[in-house]
């Protein structure tokens, strides 16, 4: 019953409430980026959402338009050039991931899931198909981001997701909210810059494809 429609009415109703209630945060930070650097407040990008269908993800902009373009984050040399002073704050405390709260009211994602996939992802996504992953709408957060967030191998990662399919209820969505507001608060496995020796997650928002322009 939760899975075929008490989800929904969840996501929905708990988005649009908290959407309502931090609204003044958002318009202050929007005040703030404006005042900061130069370019739009939100940034879009393409995902892959319900069935492998595409959609615009929302969030708040947090580096420069002058930022070379289709260049994951993770691959710049020096992102902390590239990076805003809101944006690098918008970042460590996750604040930039709040418009996707519209993208959960508008149906695109709900609160727990898998994070969305970038379109040319390719490896994750067929990964994915293993595992069923791809059926369900994504999400704000998920299994694999509480276990690991960018330090975890596409594989692996993968097989997180799965494991949110198989055991996907009202506890266990609550069990990964609140990991996630404790990983928030600590900043845990967020990577900024060249990452040695793994290929970290380019569908987490700390390694995002720059087209800000």
């Amino acid at each position: 019953m939760y899975i075929k429609g008490l989800k929904r009415f969840f996501d929905f109703v708990s988005a649009l409430l908290l959407a309502i209630i931090i609204s003044p945060l958002f318009l202050i930070i929007m005040i703030l980026i404006k005042i900061d650097s130069k370019g739009p407040v939100f940034f879009k990008q393409n995902r892959i959402g319900k069935n492998k269908k595409p959609f615009k993800i929302l969030k708040f902009r947090t580096m420069r338009v002058d930022t070379p373009k289709d260049m994951p984050t993770h691959m710049l040399k020096d992102p902390d050039k590239y990076i805003t002073r809101v944006g690098k704050f918008l970042r460590k405390t996750s604040l930039d991931e709040l418009p996707q709260l519209f993208n959960i009211i508008a149906g695109h994602m709900a609160v727990v899931g898998p994070r969305p996939a970038l379109w040319n992802q390719y490896d994750l996504i067929a990964e994915r198909d293993k595992y069923h992953a791809n059926d369900i709408r994504p999400g704000l957060t998920g299994w694999a981001q509480v276990n690991g967030r960018d330090e975890l191998e596409i594989e692996v990662k993968a097989k997180f997701d799965g494991e949110y399919v198989e055991r996907m209820s009202f506890a266990f969505d609550l069990k990964c909210i609140f990991i996630t507001l404790f990983k928030v608060a600590k900043s845990d496995g967020v990577v900024e810059g060249v990452h040695n020796g793994t290929s970290p997650d380019l569908t987490t928002d700390k390694a995002e494809i720059s087209k800000e322009k």
